[in-house]
């Protein structure tokens, strides 16, 4: 995987992000906000014995330090391109921020975020939150036919898919509380809450989400 962002700002500055299957490695003097017992996830399974720094932290630092005290609603025009196509955009920078640092917690090898792994790996930027639910349920129904192509019980009922869900809030509270420490603006911040509000809809009301996609998919659902 091989995914780059370009943001565009009104007063023509920029910034680029490249983001890839291979997390980033722990250098140079970092913050504190980064060490693994700052703010740990509830639900967190390293140690810091053998992993001193979070590495969802580390991997969305680069991200957090540019635009740490940035505006969540300003004009952005966003260039996302992979190894097969571009995408471009004139948004805000929370959305666009929402979409590079999903992306990022993702690839960032931490033991929980990994669950999302083989879904970024078809990363969709400025997805909305029907895409979001449809891209989830999706990818979560193909492995579980594929489960059961290997004689294991596959979960038609998405018990699982709620059940994952609920671990990766506990990250997104405590990522959130992680990046609050050190946000001067809110883009950061805004970018997170979203994000964190998208994957709460599969776990609180995903029977309803698959109601309104049912009806869009019938033609007789409102937008």
């Amino acid at each position: 995987m091989n995914v780059t962002y370009h943001f565009k700002f009104e007063d023509k500055r920029s910034e680029t992000f490249k983001v890839t299957d291979r997390p980033a490695e722990p250098a140079g003097n970092l913050p504190s906000w980064t060490r693994l017992e700052h703010c740990q996830c509830a639900n967190c399974p390293l140690k810091a014995s053998e992993s001193p720094r979070c590495p969802a932290a580390v991997e969305m630092l680069p991200v957090v330090n540019a635009f740490q005290a940035e505006d969540a609603y300003q004009k952005v025009t966003v260039e996302v391109t992979d190894d097969r196509r571009r995408y471009s955009k004139d948004t805000t920078l929370e959305e666009s921020l929402r979409s590079l640092l999903g992306l990022k917690m993702a690839t960032s090898g931490c033991p929980v975020l990994s669950e999302l792994k083989s879904m970024a790996v078809h990363h969709l930027p400025f997805a909305s939150n029907d895409e979001f639910i449809m891209r989830s349920v999706s990818h979560y129904l193909l492995q579980q036919y594929l489960a059961k192509r290997n004689h294991k019980e596959p979960d038609w009922e998405l018990k699982g898919l709620v059940e994952r869900n609920q671990r990766l809030q506990l990250v997104n509270q405590a990522l959130w509380q992680r990046i609050h420490s050190v946000c001067e603006g809110d883009s950061n911040l805004k970018a997170l809450l979203n994000f964190f509000s998208m994957a709460s809809s599969v776990s609180f009301s995903l029977e309803s989400q698959l109601r309104k996609l049912e009806a869009k998919m019938k033609g007789d659902g409102a937008d």
